[in-house]
């Protein structure tokens, strides 16, 4: 049988943060997390900006499959350096690798959101882009953070949440570098007719 969400915004994320910046923000919101097949990882022959797009719409149709009735949310992040994507660290190792090469460095995070209506399946799905520089970090600061474990499930293997003063925001969003840019949220919102 399937869900009826009317009225609520359905969050196709288990992202304790993207959870926290819609429920700061006054959203109404479930939770339904798309299934482990429902995303694939960034490919060889897309840029960041095409893989954040494609992977957010995924998401997002897993859970539409699961909902009657309602609008579903998901996002999707990724940071680039050079044109290369760097997505969640694998292991701890990789992680080390990601921070090492960011440090010092300017960068892009790209956040994707797709919003997908039920039952009329109005698909709506864009893009923010975030330029961060990252501190010149130490390597005993970078071990110290690797022993937090703060690294685990996160693009560019760092939450900006997590250290005061590693990153600054040269332009864009902040919200987009921790998950989900709020601003383009409320722009794509409005552009569906949706107040929730």
């Amino acid at each position: 049988m399937m869900a009826n969400f009317a009225g609520s915004l359905i969050l196709a994320s288990q992202s304790p943060r993207r959870q926290l910046l819609l429920k700061e923000a006054g959203y109404d919101v479930t939770v339904i997390v798309p299934n482990d097949h429902a995303e694939t990882p960034p490919r060889a022959d897309e840029s960041p900006r095409e893989s954040v797009l494609r992977i957010a719409q995924e998401k997002a149709a897993d859970v539409a499959a699961r909902v009657e009735s309602g609008l579903i949310l998901a996002g999707d992040t990724l940071a680039e350096l050079n044109g290369q994507p760097l997505g969640k660290p694998r292991d701890r190792n990789h992680a080390r690798e990601i921070l090492q090469t960011l440090r010092g460095e300017d960068h892009y995070v790209w956040s994707a959101i797709c919003l997908w209506r039920r039952p009329d399946n109005h698909v709506l799905v864009d893009v923010d882009q975030t330029v961060v520089q990252m501190a010149a970090l130490s390597d005993e600061a970078i071990e110290e953070y690797l022993d937090s474990g703060l690294w685990e499930g996160k693009a560019g293997a760092f939450g900006i949440q997590d250290r005061t003063g590693w990153v600054q925001i040269d332009e864009g969003s902040l919200s987009n570098v921790v998950g989900l840019p709020m601003e383009l949220l409320s722009r794509m919102l409005t552009q569906m007719g949706e107040s929730v």
